[in-house]
Order: C-alpha cells, then structure tokens, then sequence
C-alpha cells in the first residue's frame, strides 16, 4: 500500500477494535465495515492493535499473543482485500510487524523517538504518526521529516488531542489545516480523542456521545481521514471500550460524515 489507495473525494477511514481479541470478533468487524465503506465509496484500513504496551494497570489486558495478533491481522487484510494498520512501540518491532501490517503507527507519546521512527521509516512501510499529548500541531513537521530523512515519504499525520488539565483532552482544530500544510495526509482521531485518562479507578474512561461531534468538526475544517476504534459491544471490549463507537452505529455516522463533506 501507498497513500494514492487513500485518494478520495470523501475522507478515508481507519477503523476497528482497539485490541485484536479473537479471530471471529477481528473477520466479522472487519466485513461489516467494509460493507459500509464500499457502498459509501470511503478508502478503508482496518485497525486492530496487535498488543497495548500502554495501559493504567499492571494488570490490564494487553493482548492474545503477538504473533497469534499479527497473523490474525494479516487474515484479515488477505479476507478482504484491504491494508491493516497497527502500533509498534520498540524499533526491534518494526520488521516484525511490517511482515504482517501495511500501515506502522507510531503512538502519541512516541512520536519524538527518533530510533522508532527511523526503523519504521526503513520498512517502506506507510507510518502514521500520532501527534503527542504534549505537542503543538507545528511540531509536528519535524516527526514527519525524520521518516522522510530515512527514506520513506508515506506519512500521516494523525491528531488525537491535546492535554488539557488533569484527566481530559482537547482538541484544537486548528492542528488539521496546520498539519495539512505540511504535504502530509492528516486524519482525526476520533474516539482517543475523547479519553479521559487515568481515572481514580485505573481504568480510562470516555465521552463516546460526542463522537459525532467531533467527527463532523474534523470532517469541516478538512481532514483527510478520521480514526474510529468500533467494537459490536463497548461495554464487553477488553480495552478502551469507554470511548468506543458501537457497531452498529457506524454507517448512521459515515452517512452524515459524507453528506457532510460533499456539502462543503
């Protein structure tokens, strides 16, 4: 994959579970979104995080297995016919994934690390960098050009919010225009967007009503692609689920999003 497949008159969309969980739940998302998007004509990547290096609690679940994950993905894009996307944390994973993934993403809180962006670069892969919590829009030219530097011009820029206080996210919608100029694709994190972190429970929490909100914004001020993790029941989902889209409501959303874009 290259980014002429995310070429569109629309948006592109990266979706799916936060955290591989079984082959059935990965196949089944997978072919219900699909089924949206080819009928609404959005270019679409499946999402699925392969392992969570990054949780509130020791004992919080991080995944099935890597390579049991990763071939699991790689079931899915052959299935469908359509790239995947998933995060690496280390730069020894880079190879490894990019055996199994088409789209490497680099978390929000990794993006200045120089030595994982360097090795995700070197696998000609696509990388989709996460703006850091920490960081403004304009910073985030100089993440791009370290993969750029290294070989690879297949970036994405991706905003997912900006700490705001304690235990929330804001998101400036001035970051998109801002990182569009810099000749990336630029998508919308939707759903970690509307994380609140770090709760006295030691489990994330979330505002998933206002997933439509913050979509319709992005889609507005002209973002390239938007971000949606979806489980067919939030509420049973063994990561993030507070801030998950249910299923079942993704093609009510897409269609406004569309109508949306093809008024602007």
């Amino acid at each position: 994959m290259d980014l002429s497949y995310l070429k569109s008159d629309k948006f592109f969309l990266l979706a799916g579970p936060c955290v591989i969980e079984s082959e059935e739940m990965a196949l089944n998302i997978a072919e219900k979104i699909i089924t949206i998007t080819e009928k609404l004509g959005i270019p679409y990547v499946f999402k699925g995080s392969y392992r969570k290096a990054n949780r509130s609690r020791v004992d919080s679940f991080t995944g099935i297995g890597d390579e049991k994950a990763l071939k699991i993905l790689r079931k899915v894009g052959d299935t469908f016919n359509i790239p995947v996307v998933t995060d690496i944390h280390e730069s020894h994973e880079a190879a490894m994934v990019a055996q199994y993934a088409d789209v490497l993403q680099i978390p929000a809180f990794l993006c200045r690390q120089t030595e994982l962006l360097v090795a995700a670069a070197k696998t000609g892969k696509v990388v989709n960098i996460k703006k850091g919590q920490f960081l403004s829009a304009e910073s985030m030219q100089f993440a791009a050009q370290k993969v750029v530097d290294s070989g690879n011009k297949n970036v994405m820029l991706t905003e997912r919010g900006t700490s705001f206080g304690y235990n929330d996210l804001i998101v400036d919608f001035r970051g998109i225009p801002t990182m569009r100029e810099f000749g990336f694709p630029v998508v919308m994190d939707v759903t970690h967007s509307l994380q609140q972190p770090n709760q006295l429970s030691g489990v994330t929490g979330g505002k998933p009503e206002l997933i439509e909100t913050i979509s319709k914004a992005a889609i507005a001020v002209g973002a390239d692609g938007l971000f949606i993790e979806t489980h067919p029941t939030p509420a049973t989902a063994k990561s993030d689920g507070a801030n998950m889209l249910p299923l079942d409501e993704l093609e009510q959303l897409l269609v406004k999003l569309v109508n949306l874009r093809e008024a602007l």
